[in-house]
């Protein structure tokens, strides 16, 4: 396996959100984690406590997530939950946005909904990524108008996806796409330097990890961390 230290690891927030996942299996992720070397452990918000503890002496940050998986949370809803979750130790928080209200163009409200939710992350200073759920956006002019927003807003990160934006297939199944290449690009693009890019949803690869880091992004959400690391580690020609 790579040193810990290796780019591609440094990147990952490893993530710990299914529904069902039990105390126990948090705490065992955690303990990947922290084996493994990653940026950060994303959890579930009531566990952000459980994973302070567990993680406390090691360089992996606890991250959680607010107004997930779909972001129709009031403002003041999010606020106080971002507050709550940096007080119990949160570093970092992924927030979704109010999708509805950008698909609508309703630019001030989704601006201030970010907005407070930066304001009250950085009370602790903890960093702020901004979830568009890119499964239910597909207008690239809304995404761009999105990252203008994140960046004037003081976000630290956009990112694509929650991994929950399961919407109706052309199949008829419904199941989501996450993080995509154009969207990784895209926001890329959008975005000046000092704003980071996260991909997100249904990274599962090590091929994959790589293909989003050259195309600009700075960090990978997903549970797949241990097959993404131990094939960085077999590959000498690795990001």
């Amino acid at each position: 396996m790579r040193s810990p230290s290796s780019p591609i690891v440094s990147t990952i927030d490893h993530a710990l959100l299914h529904p069902t996942m039990t105390d126990d299996e948090i705490i065992a992720g955690c303990r990947e984690a922290a084996e493994l070397g990653v940026a950060s452990v994303c959890v579930k918000p009531y566990a952000v406590p459980l994973a302070v503890a567990e993680l406390s002496g090691t360089q992996v940050a606890v991250g959680t997530v607010i107004g997930f998986p779909h972001g129709a949370n009031p403002t003041e809803v999010k606020a106080f939950e971002t507050r709550w979750a940096v007080e119990h130790g949160a570093r970092e928080v992924d927030m979704v946005i109010n999708v509805a209200k950008a698909l609508a163009g309703e630019w001030r409200y989704v601006e201030s909904d970010i907005r407070a939710v930066v304001e009250a992350a950085a009370s602790r200073g903890a960093i702020v990524k901004v979830i568009f759920e890119t499964d239910y956006i597909s207008d690239d002019a809304i995404k761009k108008r999105l990252c203008s927003i994140c960046e004037h807003a003081g976000a630290d990160f956009v990112k694509t996806s929650t991994g929950f934006g399961f919407v109706k297939q052309k199949n008829g199944d419904y199941n989501y796409v996450g993080a995509t290449e154009h969207d990784v690009q895209l926001m890329r693009g959008a975005c000046s330097p000092k704003v980071g890019v996260k991909a997100s949803g249904g990274i599962r690869s090590f091929e994959q990890a790589e293909r989003f880091l050259k195309l600009g992004a700075t960090r990978l959400g997903t549970s797949a961390s241990r097959a993404i690391v131990e094939a960085a580690g077999r590959d000498p020609n690795s990001y």
